[in-house]
């Protein structure tokens, strides 16, 4: 049986398919905008690749706002792709989306009663830039079909769950607990490859392009 010495057992550490727990791995990432939410965040943003779960008290309370800065930045992706609304519980309103600096023509709602695998689909697609899923109930296995799914079509996908799922176990790359506020909001790690442990309060007024 061979040993792992030195530098090779800190590379094996680093890869991106090795989670330990807390503990950093580096990862490929996208700036949240958010300077407080970059910095708690391992690698400095949102996974690239993979799957992220945005757990709220319930939906439309703001947890939307934590991905304007990113959508906003897309705009500038050549070649254009598709960025995918799949079940959203409210009309995206474009106006408020222009404000923000996001391309509206970009945007692609998906009206269906099986979100799920519409998000598997477009993530497995290679043709969309990002995915957004909201969803009410998620077993552990179709979860790791999106996480799969994700990994192929490599492209960062987001599920936004209610905030009682956060005891049942997910393949997701990260999990983010989010609380509201009048000016912002505090996350919360519930399980990243790395990041601190204590709550990161942002500040809307503090965002890339922030309106």
């Amino acid at each position: 049986m061979s040993l792992l010495k030195g530098n090779s057992l800190a590379q094996l550490l680093e890869h991106p398919a090795i989670w330990r727990g807390r503990s950093a791995a580096r990862i490929d990432t996208l700036s949240t905008g958010f300077r407080a939410l970059d910095e708690g965040l391992p690698g400095g943003g949102w996974p690239r690749i993979g799957l992220t779960e945005i757990l709220a008290p319930r939906h439309g309370v703001g947890e939307l706002r934590l991905l304007l800065p990113l959508l906003a930045r897309l705009a500038a992706v050549s070649p254009p792709r598709w960025v995918v609304w799949i079940a959203p519980p409210f009309e995206p309103y474009a106006p408020a989306l222009a404000a923000h600096g996001v391309c509206v023509e970009r945007q692609l709602v998906v009206r269906t009663e099986t979100p799920l695998w519409a998000m598997e689909q477009a993530l497995d697609s290679g043709a969309c830039e990002l995915a957004l899923a909201w969803v009410r109930r998620a077993q552990p296995r179709s979860l790791r079909r999106l996480q799969l799914a994700a990994g192929r079509g490599r492209t960062p996908g987001f599920l936004f769950r209610a905030l009682t799922t956060a005891c049942e176990a997910s393949p997701a790359e990260l999990r983010v607990l989010y609380e509201p506020d009048e000016a912002g909001a505090t996350l919360r790690l519930l399980k990243s490859r790395g990041g601190v442990r204590t709550p990161i309060g942002i500040r809307w007024e503090d965002g890339d392009g922030a309106a």
